[in-house]
């Protein structure tokens, strides 16, 4: 079912403005903030108050800080604005997973996943996506853009369940790693003390592996999430081998596999922060015991874990899911190589809010 949210009391006060006509708010450092106070004249004392109206009151609106005077807000917001977003529409899956609609200018979506006292959002950090995978709906929409830190912060902080949130993943429409500047600004917002004042172990970061980057002598994005982010890493794998793997995922012949591993395994996962492979099982494609066998082997030596993911059918395609008894078999051959794996559970795919099945709800009915 749709629920247009016409009067969302909690949210306050609605900040309605021209898109790009301010500069947005939310999404800045305390740092940032500060310099800002700076240029404006204002007591510097406010760059804190500033940041807890944005990170810990979550308002939509320079005119809801209240502790600021009337003519600091008034300075305030001749240039700036606080950049939030509120979700359009929801749908309720009957398991209690929900999806929530925000118009980024073009549709995006996040899902919150309820599980007992654990609630997880699922975050997307770009408007469609670049990767072209042919087995998820994002990938086959195409690239509309990023998102800034503000769109990205706004599904976290305009939900219903805003303050239940224990967990995230970034693992909604687009691949965070080309979005890393967004995607960083976004989780210190989270993470730092002057904002939100999560765990970095409550994040995990979602990607295929972009182990390579465009400028000639700089740093992979993969390797620049690995050194400043504390975050954990799920690598979408699918498939052990590079030409399989590239008739599923074309830019694997940009961002080869073997790449992304030998990056991977120069960093410590045996601490706090963890790595994991996201494997979607296709029938006939990488269920058999050969593949099973080769992750095994890639996988050697290094401390992660395997979800295994049975594939969502989107229409229009050539993929198919595995049996479930292929699906154990292959789980059972992991396992007793040492490799932990687990099957995880289907969560909102009556609603389209399953693995890979991310679109946008309106750009999906036009």
């Amino acid at each position: 079912m749709f629920k247009f949210f016409q009067n969302v009391p909690s949210f306050g006060k609605i900040y309605l403005s021209l898109e790009g006509m301010k500069e947005k708010l939310l999404g800045k450092s305390l740092d940032e903030l500060r310099e800002l106070c700076s240029e404006l004249s204002l007591p510097s004392y406010s760059a804190k108050q500033i940041a807890d109206w944005l990170y810990r009151k979550r308002v939509s609106s320079i005119d809801l800080m209240t502790n600021l005077s009337l003519k600091t807000r008034s300075v305030l917001a001749e240039r700036f604005e606080v950049g939030a977003v509120m979700p359009s529409y929801t749908a309720v899956s009957r398991d209690g997973t929900k999806k929530y609609l925000f118009d980024c200018g073009s549709f995006v979506e996040a899902v919150m996943i309820p599980d007992e006292e654990r609630y997880t959002l699922c975050v997307s950090s770009q408007r469609g996506c670049k990767m072209g995978c042919k087995f998820c709906m994002t990938g086959r929409q195409g690239f509309k853009g990023n998102l800034d830190a503000a769109q990205i912060l706004s599904q976290f902080f305009f939900i219903e369940e805003a303050e239940l949130l224990t967990n995230a993943v970034f693992m909604g429409m687009g691949e965070p790693l080309d979005n890393l500047s967004e995607v960083l600004r976004a989780i210190e917002c989270l993470t730092a003390e002057w904002g939100v004042g999560w765990s970095p172990k409550r994040i995990t970061l979602s990607s295929i592996g972009v182990n390579s980057s465009l400028v000639k002598g700089e740093v992979s994005p993969l390797e620049k999430f690995l050194d400043g982010c504390k975050a954990h890493l799920a690598i979408s794998l699918h498939n052990p081998f590079s030409v399989e793997r590239a008739l599923m995922i074309p830019t694997e012949k940009g961002f080869p596999l073997e790449k992304t591993m030998e990056i991977i395994k120069r960093y410590d996962f045996t601490g706090q922060r963890r790595v994991s492979f996201e494997y979607i099982m296709f029938k006939g494609l990488n269920d058999s015991l050969r593949h099973a066998d080769a992750l095994v082997k890639m996988l050697r030596g290094l401390e992660c874990r395997v979800n295994l993911i049975r594939f969502h059918d989107i229409g229009d395609t050539e993929f198919v899911p595995s049996d479930m008894a292929v699906i154990e078999r292959f789980e059972e051959r992991l396992q007793k190589a040492g490799v932990v794996a687990t099957l995880r559970a289907s969560r909102g795919q009556d609603i389209e809010a399953a693995c890979g099945m991310l679109s946008g709800i309106k750009e999906r009915n036009k």
